[in-house]
């Protein structure tokens, strides 16, 4: 009697990637639920780390230079607040308080941006 293996069982490879997939579509759902001031300042951190997104970056270093986190912080500050200021936008900064909060704010979106795409380029670097 000959036995066979059913599809799934004999290639399990698929769902190797399947972690990664839900693990992104969990982590948009929680950025969807960010506060608006945080929504208003994130692009802003994804277009810096786009930026210094390339081969051989600082950001993919092992241990990254804090003087260039610190000037990166510093580009996205500026950017943010250079922004057109809306009225809900100005009370909403009034209520946030002064600006080393926001410069804080900035870093830790920064900082958690980066740990994301370093993770991802870790992952993407290992089958190869």
């Amino acid at each position: 009697m000959e036995y066979r293996l059913p599809y799934y069982m004999a290639y399990p490879m698929p769902l190797q990637y399947d972690d990664e997939r839900i693990e992104q579509r969990d982590f948009d759902y929680m950025k969807s639920m960010y506060p608006m001031t945080v929504k208003r300042i994130l692009p802003y951190v994804e277009e810096e780390c786009d930026r210094m997104a390339y081969h051989g970056s600082m950001i993919y270093d092992e241990y990254p230079d804090q003087l260039q986190i610190y000037l990166m912080c510093n580009r996205i500050y500026d950017k943010v607040k250079k922004q057109k200021p809306k009225d809900d936008y100005e009370m909403e900064m009034q209520m946030f308080g002064q600006d080393e909060r926001l410069r804080d704010l900035v870093q830790i979106l920064l900082f958690q941006e980066l740990f994301r795409r370093r993770s991802r380029h870790r992952r993407s670097r290992r089958g190869f």
